[in-house]
């Protein structure tokens, strides 16, 4: 099944044709109204002209998520706010928080997007699907909810949260289709069944995305749940939900290639790296976004894509499920948490600790965990242990407030965290993610 199956089938050459077009429109389009774009081609001494195509993208400069940090609110915007219908954002886990504004055209295109990966699922008219990934500035819920009613599907806009009434109106509403993110998925699959109504679901599929997880993951919800479970990738920067997704074979995302061109460096040397398979850090141009559009922009995520014709008859590049990042980001319940983050609130809270402290990252029962284990002074720890709980749950309250999710803090005994000689290994992430 095809939502647009003149481009999602495209034969390779016209894609690459059509992408040439795009590029160069694109380029001029950010030189013209974009001043940090302007700025950074004016100093690599390169104008729109020079760019008649794929072959000449390595001459533009990378964009980065600092940019949109430092030109904060609307300064990478190309076009002015009376233009621009709607706005999303990330959680700002960094400090500045990323903002995207969105055209009327661009969230057509959106919804073409996610309309193309849930028909790719198997999605029709006759089907039902709750939408369970979080609504407000977040990209996820009205993603695959622009989507759907593209498709003239029963819209459950439901959010995140409250698992048994979730459950309840999947059951009562007769849900065919849930999209959440994958833990979440599990979480609901493990409440259903100590409720004891697995068996009154109406599902068939979910469409899954917004964190890491791995094939055992995907084999337990679909056990657990009774339905064919699918992988999705997007970023808040490029467009949210809809750059990449997987059709009936479950082999790789399909990359949406008539509105993002991707580059596959390596994250050392920032090369384009060629080949039909190639692995390397994601870096994706936006072909045709109005509002918020980005050039060379370095996801960090690694991964691989492979060229070729899917069993589907699609012939856009397919993407593996990201197999890490080239910096040191956590994605956390599916917030971006960045080790830098957790140490700037212990560094600022010298009072009672020391700056030795050790951040383990796990997943138990299908739920990430964050445990950071901090280590006392001997002042604090000759203290009484309601002076150590008291700092435990003001470290807490600080933490949740930068990173948007809770972590357990621990005060440990002086001394007692182990020391290398060498980098301190600060990060244990002991989830199993590829």
């Amino acid at each position: 099944m095809y939502f647009h199956k003149d481009f999602e089938c495209m034969p390779k050459a016209d894609i690459t044709k059509l992408q040439n077009e795009k590029l160069v429109k694109q380029v001029k389009y950010v030189y013209d109204n974009v001043e940090c774009y302007r700025k950074r081609m004016d100093e690599a001494r390169i104008k729109p002209e020079d760019i008649k195509g794929i072959e000449d993208l390595k001459k533009l400069p990378f964009s980065y998520k600092s940019d949109l940090r430092d030109y904060y609110p609307y300064g990478l915007f190309a076009k002015p706010l009376s233009e621009i219908v709607e706005l999303h954002a990330s959680s700002g886990t960094t400090g500045k928080r990323i903002v995207v504004g969105y055209t009327k055209n661009d969230l057509e295109m959106w919804a073409d997007c996610t309309a193309r990966m849930l028909t790719a699922i198997g999605a029709t008219k006759d089907d039902i699907v709750q939408v369970a990934y979080g609504y407000g500035l977040f990209t996820g819920g009205f993603g695959l909810h622009y989507g759907a009613e593209k498709l003239g599907l029963t819209v459950i806009p439901i959010s995140a949260g409250n698992t048994e009434r979730q459950i309840e109106t999947m059951i009562d509403f007769k849900a065919t289709i849930l999209a959440c993110t994958p833990s979440y998925a599990l979480y609901l699959a493990e409440t259903a069944e100590k409720m004891g109504v697995v068996d009154k679901l109406s599902l068939k599929a979910g469409i899954f995305g917004a964190e890491p997880w791995t094939e055992e993951m995907r084999q337990q919800i679909e056990e657990k749940l009774h339905i064919k479970a699918y992988d999705i990738y997007g970023l808040t920067e490029i467009v949210g939900p809809g750059v990449a997704y997987e059709c009936s074979e479950q082999s790789g995302m399909h990359l949406n290639e008539d509105h993002f061109l991707l580059e596959i460096i390596d994250p050392e040397t920032l090369e384009p790296i060629e080949g039909d398979v190639k692995m390397g850090e994601l870096v994706f141009t936006t072909l045709d976004r109005e509002g918020a559009p980005l050039i060379r922009y370095r996801t960090r995520d690694l991964g691989f894509a492979k060229v070729g014709t899917c069993k589907c008859g699609r012939t856009f590049v397919r993407l593996s499920k990201p197999m890490g990042r080239s910096d040191d980001m956590l994605i956390i319940r599916g917030v971006n948490v960045f080790p830098s983050q957790i140490e700037e609130v212990l560094l600022k809270n010298p009072e009672g600790i020391t700056a030795n402290y050790q951040i383990v990252v796990d997943r138990v029962n299908n739920n990430d965990t964050l445990d950071i284990f901090v280590e006392m002074d001997p002042d604090l720890f000759a203290d009484d242990m309601a002076s150590i709980e008291r700092l435990q749950k003001q470290l807490v309250d600080k933490l949740r407030s930068v990173l948007g999710i809770g972590a357990k803090v621990t005060l440990v005994n002086p001394n007692s965290l182990a020391r290398s000689e060498g980098k301190a290994k600060r990060v244990i992430d002991k989830r199993k993610l590829i």
